[in-house]
């Protein structure tokens, strides 16, 4: 067994096993990657995908393997031409040429945030992204033999009825139970925690603090990490952190406390580095600058996992598409009285709550289509998830599939039933991150996320609506499954600051800085596909505060863009990640 940073390798008799990542428990990653070789190298029924935040490359006497773990956190490409594999990477950009590249991809990308990581489709033309829970099975001397998406075992079915205001301590309990599982197979030797104050975080470093005291011998050690503010709305967490910090160190003492004060952080800091040099564009680069300063001091601390509370507020609150359920199954009355519950809970009107969980995941384009005639004359007005921003050509758009696109992108996100698909799209939010990704290669940690593990939201998918909706409690099952551990302010919180001052603050800032790149962008596609003062007008419009986060999230990815093509022939990918398929390798 060989282990070089994130990368373990392991040989048998049955073959060889490259895995980046781990399989089973993030501690026993050799043994988890034996356990993938031998268990994939059986012949006959396909095992099911094992838990775990991988990609791996088996190499057997007779064929090779190229799979990654259903999530999907660690990304793998091969390229391709003629039926033959002639390498595989952890980089598209290694793999792929400068000069060669894919325009459908960017109109895949365009049509949200969670385009990228489950289509099959990258940037460059010929090279192509192994899917989450795919198996790519390819001869000794590559050529391509099949491709197969398994999947794990998920509850099926509608949840079970049972009365009103029955199950909420069953339900906690299951939770509680799938929850320290995900957070106890995700710790590393040295382990750290994102702490916000939040219920979602502070819940992870409580189970992960009470996992570590609980052990005897070999326990390993336990960081604790948070951006501090003392100005502005975010300065307003600083009350519930100090209350998170106390209650975690409770537990472990010996946890070491780092806080990174962040009041000079403000989002599209230094952003055509984090934007240009990441793997792929990145939509989420607007916010690397606050996640760039936590993630150093991790790395520099020698942390081999980073803990964090993403993927909550979707898995383990109430499924509002539930509604969607009854109305397709002919349960009107019982979705109406539902729906009144929902909007009496979330102080929003009845038309509201249907429109948005019964009527748009039913017609999701039409229903953008409607809104955006309602937005009236401004660049961002009633510009949802899937309609085209006026910024992007017509032409460009038509050429290039950006209408199947969308399709593609709203059946993703809602798919035959929304309340699963839910679920699924939770989980490509959260997880799929090259900026993430990037870092951990440099930084040799994982960003690991327990909420999005396929136990917890298999728990959370079985679960009634009854045992999980409390008007104006949310996450009622996790305050529940966590009331012996959280501290009393946090377990009461209902509602916690967003970012919007970062992001406010970095417009300010950076406003002129972003329109000047785009007003200076020489790359030939970005003229072709883009009206670049309609762009500019577009971000000027977010400075003053015009439109809403549907809007501001698809300025973020067309400014990122932007970034990442005029940045694309300075940097050659990462040495040595590209691993030639020859025969006999």
């Amino acid at each position: 067994m060989a282990r070089q940073g994130l990368v373990t390798t392991v040989s048998s008799r049955a073959g060889t096993a490259v895995v980046v990542g781990w399989v089973g428990s993030a501690r026993e990653r050799a043994a988890g990657a034996r356990g993938l070789l031998d268990d994939s190298g059986r012949q006959g029924a396909a095992p099911p995908v094992p838990v775990g935040d991988y990609a791996a490359v088996l190499v057997y006497r007779d064929r090779i393997l190229l799979t990654r773990d259903e999530q999907a956190r660690i990304p793998l490409f091969f390229r391709e031409s003629g039926g033959r594999v002639s390498a595989v990477s952890t980089s598209a950009r290694c793999l792929g040429s400068v000069t060669e590249l894919e325009p459908r991809y960017f109109c895949r990308y365009l049509t949200g945030n969670m385009a990228q990581p489950h289509s099959d489709l990258t940037p460059f033309a010929g090279v192509h992204r192994v899917l989450g829970g795919e198996v790519v099975e390819l001869s000794l001397t590559g050529q391509m033999r099949r491709r197969t998406l398994r999947r794990a075992r998920r509850a099926t079915g509608p949840p079970e009825p049972t009365a009103d205001g029955s199950g909420l301590d069953e339900a906690a309990q299951e939770l509680r139970l799938a929850l320290e599982t995900a957070v106890g197979r995700r710790m590393g030797t040295m382990t750290a925690c994102h702490v916000s104050g939040g219920t979602d975080s502070t819940s992870v470093a409580l189970l992960a603090a009470g996992l570590l005291a609980a052990e005897r011998g070999g326990a390993g050690d336990l960081v604790l990490l948070a951006g501090r503010f003392s100005r502005g709305e975010l300065a307003a967490e600083r009350p519930y952190l100090d209350v998170a910090m106390e209650a975690i160190r409770r537990h472990t003492p010996a946890a070491r406390t780092v806080l990174v004060d962040a009041d000079d952080v403000a989002d599209f800091d230094d952003f055509q580095h984090h934007a240009g040099d990441a793997d792929e564009p990145s939509a989420h680069a607007f916010r690397a600058p606050f996640w760039a300063r936590l993630h150093a001091a991790a790395a520099e601390l020698g942390c081999d996992t980073l803990l964090t509370g993403c993927g909550a507020d979707p898995v383990v609150d109430a499924n509002p598409y539930h509604l969607h359920r009854l109305a397709r199954t002919g349960a009107l009355r019982q979705m109406t009285e539902q729906a009144r519950a929902w909007a009496a809970g979330s102080e929003r009107g009845l038309r509201d709550i249907v429109r948005a969980y019964v009527v748009q995941p039913a017609f999701p384009l039409a229903s953008e289509r409607i809104a955006a005639l309602r937005g009236g004359g401004t660049v961002l007005g009633g510009l949802g998830s899937f309609s085209r921003p006026r910024w992007l050509r017509s032409g460009f758009a038509r050429a290039h599939g950006y209408r199947e696109a969308g399709i593609a992108e709203s059946r993703f996100v809602f798919g035959r039933k929304p309340e699963q698909a839910l679920y699924d799209a939770a989980n490509y939010v959260a997880a799929p991150d090259p900026l993430s990704w990037q870092r951990a290669r440099r930084d040799g940690f994982f960003l690991s996320h327990p909420f999005l593990d396929p136990e917890v939201v298999a728990t959370m998918s079985r679960l009634p609506a009854a045992a999980t909706f409390r008007p104006g409690r949310p996450k009622a099952v996790l305050r529940e499954a966590m009331a012996d551990l959280l501290p009393a302010p946090i377990l009461g919180r209902a509602v916690k600051v967003p970012f919007n001052d970062l992001y406010a603050r970095g417009l300010r800032t950076h406003g002129d800085e972003l329109i000047a790149l785009c007003r200076s962008a020489r790359h030939p596609l970005i003229a072709e596909m883009f009206d670049v003062e309609m762009l500019c007008r577009a971000v000027r419009e977010a400075q003053l505060g015009l439109g809403d986060s549907y809007s501001w999230d698809r300025v973020n990815s067309s400014l990122a863009l932007v970034a990442w093509l005029e940045r694309l022939d300075r940097r050659s990918g990462v040495p040595g990640a590209e691993v030639p398929v020859t025969a006999g390798s």
